[in-house]
């Protein structure tokens, strides 16, 4: 049996995370970084999991699985996974790909991630920005924020986790 991931385990990658920003931007907006990128690992890693399971399920009927995960809390558009945005890791629009990625996973589940105007929950926030150095610069910060997150004691998924507020131990820590 794997080990379960501690907070603490949790917060030494967010740590390690919040290292790639610093001395670049400031703490108040680093966090949102790291925390939607933390939030795009997790809903990624629960969403791998259960298609995972049901393509046990099904004795790996992937169109029965795809099925069921249409009824799953989080729909991830293939392009919006944390798997994607990792593999792309080295692509000179990084940036661009993770608001992309940003953008369908908020259209794909629009009735949880948007407010009240409308609005989506990433509105605010720009992996492409010029806040982040030159195209060079943002782009190794960008590689590394993915890297960090792709540590394999970092597996979301509910046989792995200690406790599930993840997201929120995190903000708070």
């Amino acid at each position: 049996m794997e080990a379960k991931i501690t907070q603490s385990d949790i917060n030494k990658v967010v740590w390690k995370a919040c290292d790639t920003f610093r001395g670049v931007i400031d703490p108040s907006q680093y966090k949102d970084y790291i925390l939607t990128m933390l939030f795009v690992k997790y809903v990624s890693d629960v969403h791998k999991s259960k298609y995972n399971e049901y393509l046990n399920r099904y004795n790996g009927d992937a169109e029965r699985a795809d099925r069921a995960m249409k009824h799953e809390r989080f729909n991830i558009p293939k392009e919006s996974s944390f798997d994607y945005l990792y593999e792309h890791r080295n692509d000179s629009n990084i940036g661009e790909l993770i608001n992309i990625a940003l953008a369908n996973l908020e259209e794909a589940n629009r009735e949880k991630m948007s407010g009240e105007d409308g609005s989506g929950v990433f509105r605010n926030i720009d992996f492409n920005s010029s806040n982040l150095g030159d195209a060079k610069d943002k782009n190794i910060r960008l590689k590394n924020l993915l890297v960090d997150f792709s540590d394999e004691k970092l597996s979301f998924d509910s046989s792995h986790l200690e406790n599930n507020d993840v997201i929120g131990d995190a903000y708070m820590y």
